[in-house]
């Protein structure tokens, strides 16, 4: 299944038996038809200059990223402005005790994690236009909620549907840019759109200290107005975004017929044909788990996400015990989520120019681990604590969108792809309830020392799944190269997706 494929016998409709991969919606005459029209691809390919290329991508970049950027930007800033709350009374008004309010984190990932490879399908389903622009309103509305909640109950309410509602804006938008672009282009373009979480971060800062300003304005503390004002601001965004949110390539209806054609065409010939032609059914779902490397990649990505929302959720906080006011702890929140984006754009540039991703997620996770070795051992030295905040933010938000490309792009057709992100995507935000818990009000008086060590551990534990996927991907491009010649139909092809045997993955 991973390597050499056993050679299976060609759809033959005229045989009166049912072809090893049908099914109730694909025809393999569509996929037989590719054959026939392989020689128009390269005619449409040459066709296209570099020039008109590089005009062509330069045309999709500036309608697909800053789009999906700032949705993810409201999605992360109305998750996470809790913590930017918390600073301005949030745990005191509504009487939070012991680990309510770390409770009052967690709820948030239940459903965010339960509900992602459903939201991968409904996107494929119902169009990335509408799916995404209707869940980024509700979730806008759902944190106008919270800014009105009177207790605990109402507080763990409205996190559980902040969740839902949050579900597929991640693993959609990852899973929507990969359709795209090529795996050697991806990197800089994953990282600018994953970037908005520290921009995010940074904007959360300076936006919570203005709003915080507002603190008794109406008879609600400033905590309150942080919430009611980020999300509506999201609710009036999402209106305009239904009419701005690209679709897949093959729907893209600011493209030429012409410049649509040539998008699908350069991706079949560096990845193979998508089988976007028929809907994800739960047999295709079953089949990408057949895959080993699917696991790895979900335990890449979930050693990550525990130091990456303990620090989004907790970094205010850890700021304030350097003996700083509300609104300076707000302020000095900027600079290492500025930081960190910088960092990764100059990581996913060096990543796309050499054409490896191995290397740049170990480079910034050692990184991370430096920093967390610094809060752990130093405590009385402010400016090199607040210095690695800096390592930190910069380590673990520069390799995260390494590891989601790598793994993502290196997923070959629709059916594969939607699932596999999703998989990674949900069962990787596991971490985040463990995050929730590892941060303690108890934990100050030893400097959040277990916090920490909990961090280290957990990177640790992606650095190990990484080396593994790599190791794994080298195995089996040496197996394909060693294998005969396939026989494979492009119908069959189709449906292997990565796992095909002419497909090579990038390290």
């Amino acid at each position: 299944m991973f390597g050499r494929e056993k050679k299976t016998s060609s759809p033959d409709s005229s045989s009166g038996k049912e072809p090893p991969f049908s099914n109730n919606y694909y025809n393999p005459d569509i996929a037989r038809a590719a054959a026939a029209a392989a020689d128009n691809d390269d005619d449409l390919h040459h066709h296209f200059s570099p020039s008109r290329e590089r005009r062509l991508l330069a045309k999709i970049d500036l309608r697909v990223i800053p789009v999906l950027s700032i949705l993810y930007l409201l999605a992360f800033l109305d998750r996470t402005n809790i913590a930017n709350a918390s600073i301005f009374g949030l745990q005191s008004e509504l009487r939070l005790q012991n680990t309510q309010y770390n409770t009052a984190l967690t709820i948030f990932f239940v459903p965010y994690i339960v509900f992602e490879i459903p939201s991968n399908v409904l996107l494929k389903k119902l169009k990335p236009h509408l799916w995404l622009s209707v869940c980024m309103f509700g979730f806008g509305l759902v944190t106008i909620c919270q800014g009105l909640v009177q207790n605990y109950s109402g507080l763990l309410a409205t996190r559980f549907f902040l969740g839902l509602t949050e579900t597929g804006m991640f693993p959609g938008s990852f899973y929507l840019i990969g359709m795209w672009y090529k795996r050697s282009e991806a990197q800089k373009r994953y990282s600018f759109f994953f970037g908005s979480t520290s921009l995010a971060g940074a904007f959360g800062g300076l936006l919570a200290s203005a709003i915080g300003k507002m603190d008794g304005l109406q008879g609600y503390l400033g905590w309150r107005w942080i919430f009611i004002l980020e999300g509506l601001l999201t609710c009036v965004v999402a209106f305009i975004f239904f009419f701005v949110i690209p679709d897949f390539p093959e729907n893209a209806k600011w493209l030429t017929e012409e410049e649509r054609q040539y998008v699908q065409v350069r991706l079949r010939k560096e990845q193979g044909r998508s089988a976007a032609e028929r809907p994800i059914g739960f047999k295709d779902v079953v089949n990408v788990f057949k895959d080993y490397k699917i696991f790895v990649g979900g335990f890449m990505y979930f050693g990550l996400i525990v130091p990456a929302y303990s620090y989004a959720f907790f970094a205010p906080g850890i700021i304030q015990t350097y003996g700083y006011s509300r609104i300076q702890t707000q302020l000095y929140s900027v600079p290492p989520w500025a930081a960190s984006f910088t960092f990764a754009m100059v990581i996913a540039y060096f990543s796309d120019k050499i054409k490896h991703r191995f290397a740049f997620t170990i480079m910034p996770i050692c990184l991370a681990i430096a920093g967390f070795g610094i809060l752990i051992v130093v405590h009385d030295n402010h400016h090199l604590q607040y210095g690695a905040l800096f390592m930190v933010a910069m380590g673990v938000y520069s390799a995260m969108p390494v590891i989601v490309c790598w793994f993502n792009m290196n997923l070959g057709g629709h059916h594969r792809r939607a699932v596999g992100t999703a998989w990674q995507i949900g069962f990787g935000n596991i971490g985040g309830i463990i995050a929730t818990y590892s941060f303690l009000p108890q934990d100050r008086a030893d400097f959040y020392k277990p916090g920490y060590s909990i961090c280290i551990a957990f990177i640790c534990l992606s650095a190990a799944s990484c080396l593994v996927y790599a190791a794994s991907c080298i195995m089996q491009n040496r197996q394909r190269e060693k294998a005969p010649r396939s026989l494979l139909t492009e119908f069959e092809k189709t449906e292997l997706g990565d796992l095909n045997p002419e497909y090579r993955y990038l390290l």
